[in-house]
């Protein structure tokens, strides 16, 4: 019998949030959503995470929070990849989350991002000029429990996205105070510019923030320095997740058009670690259970 823990969950984050398709090949429509899910799928992913975009002519560089334009993305990913587990995003700046509320009710993800803290989110150009205006990403706690409240009501499990340390650490805090359910998912975000580095060597040390039961993966945003990051959580157990929201850059260094290779390029970082990539029925068993 194979033990799971010899197994790694590989997700793939499909598309960004705000990535201009006219200048990155990034998919927008349920068409080329539902395409680069089964390229995932075919390279090795069991997991797509989904942003969704304003289908209107020239407004793909856009959100949408409509649910049934989002209902329409994700039952026409379910068409091609009938076995793949979805995670729907869910962050939104402010108080005003009506939108991403009434998708998780239309919807019913198998998952679902739950930014567990604020992040002051910065980035400077080489000039050192502002990137965008500086902004707050706020997550207080009572717009936390309402979407765990969804959440829960529709049975989708929450992924609890941390960007720096003190979120892991209040992750556990809802998780004593009983606002989160057992297992808990935790996602370490790494590569954001104001929030915890790409640095394998902060791993260990979240790990062992977290309670020896709950799950955890590496979303790394950059460019080659994050494969040391994905092969590190491996080596201690975790899952990991790539993507072109994450980076265009597999470890050759190459600019990719698509998810597979990306996917790809992950699989062989697993593998070196002598784990081997969860199939479908065991990341459900994993990520879901």
């Amino acid at each position: 019998m194979t033990d799971l823990k010899d197994k790694c969950v590989i997700t793939c984050a499909l598309t960004g949030v705000l990535t201009n398709p006219k200048k990155h090949p990034v998919p927008v429509t349920p068409e080329e959503m539902a395409a680069e899910a089964r390229r995932a799928a075919d390279a090795g992913a069991t997991i797509v995470h989904c942003h969704f975009r304003d289908q209107r002519p020239d407004m793909g560089h856009m959100p949408t929070w409509d649910p049934e334009i989002v209902n329409t993305i994700v039952e026409t990913i379910k068409a091609e990849v009938p076995e793949m587990i979805i995670n729907m995003s869910t962050g939104v700046p402010g108080p005003d989350i009506d939108g991403p509320l009434a998708c998780l009710k239309r919807c019913k993800p198998d998952m679902a991002a739950m930014n567990s803290g604020s992040l002051n989110y910065l980035k400077l150009t080489n000039e050192n000029q502002w990137a965008w205006p500086p902004m707050l990403f706020d997550n207080p706690v009572d717009k936390i429990q309402k979407y765990l409240d969804v959440m829960h009501e529709n049975n989708v499990v929450p992924e609890c996205e941390c960007f720096d340390t003190g979120i892991v650490r209040s992750v556990g805090l809802f998780e004593k105070k009983g606002m989160l359910r057992k297992p808990v998912n935790v996602s370490f975000v790494m590569g954001v510019a104001s929030g915890m580095p790409a640095d394998p060597e902060l791993l260990p040390i979240l790990k062992k923030l977290l309670n020896p039961d709950t799950r955890f993966q590496t979303i790394a945003v950059g460019r080659g320095e994050i494969w040391n990051v994905h092969r590190r959580c491996a080596e201690l157990g975790g899952n990991v997740r790539t993507g072109l929201e994450d980076t265009f850059y597999p470890p050759s260094g190459e600019k990719v058009s698509s998810n597979g290779p990306l996917v790809e390029a992950l699989v062989n970082v697993v593998r070196e670690t002598g784990r081997e990539p969860a199939n479908f029925e065991e990341a459900r068993k994993i990520a879901l259970r």
